[in-house]
């Protein structure tokens, strides 16, 4: 439960931190190619949306960027 609270801890500082630096922030061109990525796979696979895909992408990136 407490990596989970940490996980959850660092996504939030991550979050906020790019959401005031903008595209200064170490993790934001990386998140925005893998929401990039995400939407293409889901406009390209029939079982995923475009939104879905979109959403999943940046969230698989911001993983591998605080894990």
């Amino acid at each position: 439960m407490a990596d989970n609270d940490d996980l959850l801890g660092r996504a939030t500082e991550e979050i906020s931190g790019m959401a005031k630096q903008g595209m200064d922030h170490p993790s934001t061109k990386p998140v925005l190619i893998g929401a990039g990525i995400g939407a293409v796979a889901g406009a390209l696979l029939p079982f995923v949306s475009l939104p879905l895909g979109l959403v999943a992408g940046a969230g698989i990136a911001l993983y591998q960027r605080i894990k």
